[in-house]
């Protein structure tokens, strides 16, 4: 289908020609040109014909092409050959490429127009008008296609949240357990594990140290309390979703901080005092596990805790020594505690809030956690006021684009009819033509405001109107110069068109095609008298308003037609915008019940499964009954992991829990996506695909399935590369796919463990991972691991050589 959207107008373009060339230009009349020429003509045509049917996937060279067989064709047939390539190339540059390069084809475009005239039309007065009506050509094909890019942008990034709201449906339940298991994880490694180390310390040192005993029983009682809290909170109980500003999160880091040193372990901390929002949220988390970490790792190692501020971010690191030989007290290090997702947990944290985390050995020695956050106060999301689009800016191409067609359109008359003069003449009727051209200029500058404040620029061009019978009045215009300005009311017809498409309220803008109806009208007659039109009747003001009559009823008709086709355009647009609003807010209504049966799923798990006992651990601590605390802080932590290890699974055997695709299944989901009317092409398996580990071949299924389902229409190849001990994946054609939330999500899967993932701007994915098989998934990443940063991810253990 794209095909033949690339190759149907150049093959129409091409058949016109090549019928005006025979038999159509002999049975006009025409003189044919010579053997040599209609060869030129044959070889102009096929390179111009190619050139378009690359127009799309490379519009510059298009042009470029297009503009050097305008110039064979017409020096060698200039009666005869059409070349509109160049224009419809001019236009493909304006829709596919920034406003810089669409300038600078304009100006080249022109350029070659303005030096064709030259050499077929040599200098004389009629090279003037050639090259306004050139340059007025170019300008209005490019601003018709920067419009029809700016919305093409518009319908893109409607495309790309529908797609991402999408997304977020399909992947709410999975979401929020991979949230709750997060939160849980925090919980069961701060909490419960610090009760289970202060409660077996006090129970070793009870008979040497017996106050121990009492500050045990205590900080059980105390933390109990808070899991408790927590677990409420987790599983939706308690949220509020109208509350306020995030409160300052500075005294709550530094309270953890201190919780930790209680336990024996010196921590000094150096932070901000005004943090807040998602990033702060996400610094008391990362803290957390990682203080959990090196409680459970190195026991007794001193630690520091760093958060600064850099240019909108935040930069985080915890360092921690190397573990000692005994831990103080006695105190040994506790294994057997974690849930294995500590350093994943931090990372998922990290690219929560739009950053990126990596964990690894010090130089040192012991272990270091460094984060990079985004520093945005508030909650996190687009800051207020970014869903407005600046119209100025957005249509930077396309207003002057009108503006100066509405200034040289009427002056392409003036000009032609200019030829005829005689010299003498012309060179008299210079400033008058200089005045009109000031005049028209001024009336369809207005035209920039036209979508920002649409009866603003009507009433600026009829105000400006009436500049025309005063200035022919007083400046000594030629005369018969009030057709000239006639061709102006093409400013008129521009500015009710865009009341009727952006003014507000679209049952009020009425009034606009009548008030254009009496002002052009009394303005043409006024000139016409001004300017001697009407001098030869007897009584020139009761002709001049039986003339308005007429006049104003034809005028009427036509403002009053092209109101009514502004108002159409209208309600079309607003009629998509209200599907994809629609579209979109049923996606996320979709997306928020599945959490909410997610959250109320894995909240009645909680209350069987730990709730109770944690509920028996702080009633067991009021009562001093030492052993018995430790006997429900390690069931509860127990239950806790069992039900970490469960989040993964779920009651009901939906379609999403299928078996996970791996990259064999890539065959079928190009076929579904053909199904569509899609053009994809996959190439590389079976081959590619054999002997796959199995993450490697889940990572590859997500790649090419997030890609093809960014959003994109166009034809797309998929490509797949087994070379040694990688995998080359390729997906080109997905222009939608390396921005906005399709790309995040890419770029976190590469730091989760996918490999490594370039995301060019031409369209194209490109994904490069290890197919080594990995050893088995640990619980922790432990200090002493010799593996570097970037090696460790999702909790899978790197390979044992170290990488450089």
């Amino acid at each position: 289908m794209e095909t033949i959207r690339n190759w149907l107008l150049p093959a129409l373009l091409a058949t016109g020609q090549l019928a005006w060339l025979w038999p159509g230009a002999g049975l006009a009349g025409e003189e044919m040109p010579g053997a040599a020429a209609v060869v030129a003509v044959l070889g102009a045509l096929v390179v111009e014909t190619a050139a378009l049917g690359r127009r799309r996937q490379a519009p510059v060279r298009a042009l470029a092409w297009s503009l050097g067989t305008l110039l064979l064709g017409q020096l060698v047939w200039e009666d005869g050959y059409f070349g509109v390539g160049a224009p419809i190339a001019l236009y493909s540059v304006a829709v596919r490429r920034p406003v810089p390069v669409t300038v600078r084809a304009v100006a080249a475009a022109v350029g070659v127009e303005w030096l064709l005239s030259l050499l077929l039309v040599g200098v004389r007065p009629a090279l003037a008008s050639e090259w306004v009506l050139g340059a007025l050509l170019y300008v209005v094909c490019a601003g018709l296609g920067e419009a029809r890019r700016q919305w093409l942008k518009g319908r893109s990034l409607a495309t790309r949240l529908l797609a991402g709201a999408e997304e977020a449906r399909r992947r709410a339940g999975d979401t929020e357990r991979r949230r709750l298991a997060r939160e849980l994880h925090d919980v069961s490694a701060h909490h419960l594990t610090s009760v289970v180390i202060t409660v077996d310390a006090a129970r070793r040192l009870g008979d040497s140290r017996p106050e121990l005993t009492a500050e045990a029983l205590s900080f059980a009682e105390r933390t109990g309390t808070e899991t408790l809290t927590a677990l409420q909170r987790l599983v939706g109980l308690l949220r509020d979703a109208d509350r306020p500003a995030p409160p300052p999160m500075t005294a709550r880091i530094e309270e953890l901080i201190a919780g930790f040193g209680r336990l024996g372990r010196p921590i000094d901390a150096v932070l901000p005092d005004d943090l807040a929002g998602p990033a702060a949220e996400a610094v008391h988390g990362i803290v957390r596990e990682a203080l959990t970490n090196a409680l459970r790792h190195a026991p007794g190692s001193a630690a520091h805790v760093s958060v600064r501020r850099g240019e909108g971010v935040l930069e985080l690191s915890v360092d921690n020594a190397p573990p000692r030989g005994s831990a103080p007290d006695g105190v040994g290090a506790v294994d057997g505690l974690g849930s294995g997702r500590g350093v994943a947990g931090m990372r998922e944290r990290a690219a929560a809030v739009g950053g990126e985390l990596t964990a690894g050995p010090a130089p040192g020695g012991g272990w270091r956690v460094r984060a990079t956050l985004p520093d945005v106060t508030g909650p996190w999301g687009p800051p207020e006021g970014t869903g407005r689009r600046d119209v100025l800016r957005d249509q930077r191409l396309a207003d002057p684009a009108l503006v100066c067609t509405a200034t040289l359109f009427p002056l392409v008359f003036a000009l032609i009819t200019a030829e005829e003069w005689t010299g003498a003449s012309l060179r008299a009727a210079v400033p008058g033509l200089l005045v009109v051209a000031v005049l028209l200029t001024a009336h369809a500058l207005p035209l920039l405001w036209r979508r920002r404040a649409p009866w603003q620029a009507l009433l600026g061009v009829l105000a400006t109107s009436w500049l025309w019978p005063a200035a022919v009045a007083g400046a000594g215009l030629p005369s018969r110069v009030f057709v000239f300005f006639a061709g102006g009311a093409l400013a008129e017809l521009l500015a009710v068109y865009a009341v009727a498409v952006y003014g507000r309220g679209a049952t009020r803008t009425w009034p606009a095609w009548c008030a254009a109806t009496v002002s052009l009208s009394g303005t043409l007659v006024a000139t016409a008298g001004a300017d001697g039109a009407l001098s030869g009747e007897e009584s020139m003001w009761p002709t001049a308003v039986v003339m308005s009559v007429p006049l104003a009823m034809v005028l009427g008709a036509l403002f009053a037609g092209l109101w009514g086709a502004g108002l159409a355009v209208r309600r079309r647009r607003l009629r998509i915008l209200a599907l994809d609003d629609f579209a979109l807010a049923g996606a996320l209504w979709h997306a928020e019940r599945a959490a909410d049966a997610e959250r109320h799923r894995l909240a009645a798990k909680l209350r069987d499964a730990v709730l109770h006992l944690t509920a028996a651990l702080v009633e067991q601590a009021r009562q001093g009954r030492l052993e018995a605390v430790a006997a429900e802080a390690r069931s509860a932590l127990a239950a806790m992991r069992e039900l970490l290890h469960s989040l993964g699974e779920s009651e009901d055997p939906g379609p999403g829990l299928a078996p996970a695709p791996t990259a064999a299944d890539l065959d079928t989901l190009c076929r579904t996506v053909r199904a569509t009317g899609r053009d994809v092409t996959l190439r590389g398996l079976p081959e590619a695909a054999r002997e796959l580990p199995p993450d490697v071949a889940l990572s590859a299924y997500r790649i090419v399935e997030a890609a093809l389902g960014a959003g994109d229409r166009g034809p797309a190849r998929v490509t797949l590369r087994r070379r040694r001990d990688t995998l080359r994946v390729t997906v080109s054609g997905v222009p939608l796919a390396v921005t906005g939330p399709v790309a995040e999500r890419l770029k976190v899967r590469a730091g989760t463990g996918a490999g490594r993932i370039t995301l060019e701007q031409a369209g194209v994915v490109r994904a490069l991972m290890s197919t080594r098989p990995g050893p088995a998934p640990v619980r922790e990443a432990l200090p002493a691991s010799p593996a570097s940063p970037a090696s460790v991810t999702a909790g899978w253990w790197p390979p044992r050589r170290p990488r450089p």
